[in-house]
């Protein structure tokens, strides 16, 4: 009679190369839950917020319970030199490129409690289930919580060599620079060069996130596929006319320059809605000088911010609205200056295969999707500089986000940690 190896064995082959077997793996919802809550307390104010901004006492110490999660998940924990925790477990295969993925902890001022810790978290998470069910990759996989994601996507700049000794020298929100604070955390920020991968270093990257938007909470859908993350363009336009005494100058012999910002401000947003698609703009500042209620302004100053997927398309939008302003400009009878401010936000289109392996998977789970843009940063931005990479959006409640009130449920943090999980998985079967 033979001995049961045999069936074991080919059990536990059914289990790594079997696609349907491969789908019932879960994550611990409970568990991911939990630890997701623990690292709330760090940095948690009486206002129910989260000061856990990068490089404050609260960042120090959470991070120190994340890599003793890690440790706990049987990665390999180390921090780079731009205070960037990597968390490896090897592959079957040790001469393939690592598959990344996470997030980053760190938050805005009284921020909340969901942003990058759902991603950094489940990422663990999904190494811990994996590691629960000693089901192995071919490639090596890699957990990564980023350097002040909020203040700059420090860390991921640093892994594709485009943090500039210039940006390590500007002061963080915790009062201390980029490089003061890169130390506290474990690095070196003399020796942040050495860290750069080059395209092909990294197989593909994944980022799972809260929406930060109310497009799938108010459409009641479980998964956001992230078609790319937008492009951001800003500007300043002056209109300078003559400052003189509110009371004493007839109306009809005033050169006053908030007229045409008034108008432009209302010509941006008819101009935006004009165009198809999901373009956005913003004019969310305005300065009058001298600034006093009795003085007519000899110059208002105002902000403008086009977002969209297409660099093309907004600068196609641009166009329309300058030669509005000018319009403007010369039936007010004012000077009008614009400045193009350089934000070097550039657009990150994810990757179409991954975009699709991400839908397929989460309608195999029975999972709700949309397809959408990201409208807002993230480190995964700068790691496609490198590599392929994907998105993975799940609600966030009335589209609150970088506020006390945030929220994601327990079950559509899961429902995005198991995309993930089976993502990776189909992935390491793709990838060679």
């Amino acid at each position: 009679m033979k001995k049961p190896i045999s069936l074991l064995l080919m059990t536990c082959l059914f289990l790594y190369h079997g696609r349907g077997k491969a789908q019932d793996f879960r994550v611990n919802e409970d568990r991911l839950h939990s630890t997701l809550m623990t690292l709330s307390t760090y940095g948690k104010n009486e206002k129910g917020g989260s000061d856990r901004i990068a490089y404050s006492s609260h960042d120090v110490e959470a991070r120190d319970y994340v890599k003793e999660l890690m440790i706990k998940a049987g990665m390999e924990v180390s921090v780079d030199f731009a205070g960037n925790i990597i968390g490896r477990r090897p592959g079957r295969n040790p001469e393939m490129k690592p598959i990344s993925f996470g997030s980053h902890i760190d938050e805005v001022p009284n921020g909340g409690d969901y942003d990058g810790p759902v991603g950094s978290l489940a990422a663990i998470e999904v190494v811990q289930t994996l590691a629960e069910n000693r089901l192995y990759t071919d490639h090596p996989l890699e957990v990564i919580i980023f350097t002040n994601e909020e203040g700059g996507v420090v860390g991921s700049r640093a892994i594709v060599g485009a943090l500039s000794q210039e940006a390590i020298q500007v002061v963080s929100n915790a009062g201390v620079t980029q490089a003061e604070g890169i130390k506290l955390l474990g690095g070196n920020p003399e020796r942040i060069p050495e860290i750069k991968r080059n395209p092909g270093d990294i197989a593909a990257f994944l980022e799972l996130h809260i929406e930060q938007g109310g497009n799938l909470y108010n459409e009641k859908l479980d998964i956001g596929v992230v078609e790319g993350i937008v492009a951001i363009e800003w500007w300043e336009i002056s209109f300078k006319g003559k400052a003189n005494h509110a009371g004493t100058t007839p109306m009809d012999m005033r050169k006053d320059p908030m007229l045409p910002a008034a108008e432009l401000i209302l010509e941006v947003n008819r101009i935006v809605n004009s165009f198809e698609g999901r373009q956005v703009g913003t004019v969310g500042k305005i300065q009058a000088f001298p600034g006093a209620g009795n003085v007519i302004p000899g110059e208002v100053k105002l902000n403008l911010e086009i977002r969209d997927l297409s660099s093309e398309k907004i600068w196609t939008i641009y166009k329309e609205i300058e030669a509005k302003a000018k319009e403007l400009a010369e039936k007010s009878e004012t000077q009008l200056d614009i400045n193009h401010i350089e934000v070097a936000s550039k657009p990150a289109l994810a990757d179409p295969m991954i975009r699709e392996i991400i839908q397929k998977e989460a309608e195999k789970l029975g999972l709700t999707t949309k397809s959408l843009p990201s409208g807002a940063g993230h480190d995964a931005q700068e790691m496609a500089r490198i590599a392929p990479m994907g998105m993975i959006f799940i609600p966030s409640k009335d589209g609150i986000s970088h506020a006390p009130e945030e929220y994601s449920s327990k079950k559509d943090i899961a429902n995005g940690a198991n995309v993930l999980l089976n993502t990776i998985l189909t992935l390491d079967r793709t990838l060679k």
